[in-house]
């Protein structure tokens, strides 16, 4: 089977991107083709040579290098499916399924997941309505609610929102009345915490909501809560599931618990520091608060109609003890140190199991899809 892992991408996310896809590559099982197409920071796709994989899997360490050869610029065809997905010049170069290991913008919301669609050609991981939802952290907070799931107190401010100095005035007003500081402000639709602030005191928000409006046209503004962070890694596909593929079982693993040694568990913290946290597998929690936030995970997961895989982020006020779920990655990090795959190895899935698992649930799942009538 040939696996083409996709990676790097447009988004702020980049560099995160080529440490996962190492991580992933190295890891699926070599009864396999892995084969390698890297995106740039301007969104062109090339070709990787063979000699890159061979780099990667010699050292555990190493993240992938994106290689610009201009014969090796790659177009995508639409309709193509497995046996004629991309064009490299003259030659048309097959795919049996895609991993694509791209996180936030471009990568993570649903854009790169309906061009596979329209390639008609199976991927790993989450739907485009799925990655689309989970990617805008208010309509995801939106549909929590419609579930009956507990999520973080907070109000989504639009850049339209600041067109008069009274508007604004009136932000801040409902800001500091409705939620009182600390509040968290972040953009609603940007991972690895890119834009996310800390305000402490009104001049602080000011700056904090400046900085969120350079990544997003909208906002949340959040009661920052004095959290501990809980963590779930869940794969399977609920809506599909009939039994007849295990893949598909609604499974979660862990939770697992975040302990930041920043003021919150930032991209700094996530990807730079090697000392930035501490990562507790399982959380240190009673077996009774484990089960609630395994369900929650698995009742959430399956509310959004997610499929493959997803990370589901979770906050326990140390104050009143209240589990909130916070935010859902549908391509969560595959770092050395990310919680993801650690999560799943410590309940019983290596990684290489795991890259199966999600293989498996990406064909199942278009071999089901394909059945289904599209026109009369």
């Amino acid at each position: 089977m040939i696996v083409t892992v996709i990676y790097g991408g447009k988004s702020g996310e980049h560099e995160i991107s080529l440490i996962s896809a190492a991580a992933v590559s190295r890891n699926i099982d070599k009864k396999n083709t892995v084969q390698l197409i890297a995106i740039t920071k301007d969104g062109r796709w090339f070709l990787q040579p063979q000699s890159e994989f061979e780099r990667i899997k010699a050292d555990p360490k190493a993240s992938f290098k994106i290689i610009e050869d201009d014969s090796q610029e790659v177009s995508v065809i639409p309709g193509g499916g497995s046996k004629r997905t991309f064009r490299v010049g003259d030659k048309v170069i097959a795919s049996d399924v895609i991993f694509p290991v791209l996180h936030g913008p471009f990568g993570e919301d649903g854009t790169i997941q309906g061009l596979f669609e329209m390639v008609d050609v199976p991927y790993v991981g989450c739907t485009t309505l799925g990655s689309a939802i989970t990617m805008d952290k208010e309509k995801t907070k939106v549909a929590l609610e419609q579930a009956g799931i507990p999520v973080v107190p907070g109000i989504c401010v639009r850049r339209s929102d600041l067109a008069t100095a009274n508007g604004y005035d009136k932000i801040l007003e409902k800001a500091e009345k409705e939620l009182g500081f600390p509040l968290f402000v972040k953009p609603c639709a940007a991972g690895s915490s890119d834009g996310a602030t800390l305000a402490k005191d009104l001049q602080h928000l000011n700056g904090a909501i400046m900085e969120a409006f350079l990544w997003d046209d909208k906002i949340l503004i959040e009661k920052a809560v004095n959290a501990r962070e809980i963590e779930c890694s869940v794969t399977g596909n609920p809506t599909v599931d009939d039994g007849s593929v295990a893949a598909e079982k609604l499974t979660a693993y862990g939770p697992g618990e975040i302990a930041p040694k920043h003021d919150f568990y930032d991209y700094d913290a996530k990807y730079n520091d090697p000392d930035g946290a501490d990562l507790l597998i399982p959380a240190k929690l009673p077996e009774e608060r484990l089960e609630e936030v395994r369900s929650l995970a698995k009742k959430a997961f399956a509310a959004l109609d997610l499929a493959g895989l997803s990370r589901v982020d979770f906050f326990i006020d140390k104050d009143t003890d209240k589990l909130y779920l916070n935010e859902i990655n549908t391509m969560p990090g595959f770092t050395q140190i990310s919680m993801f795959p650690k999560m799943c190895g410590a309940f019983g899935l290596d990684f290489t199991s795991l890259t199966n698992l999600l293989i498996d649930e990406a064909i199942a799942r278009f071999k089901k899809t394909r059945n289904l009538q599209t026109s009369r």
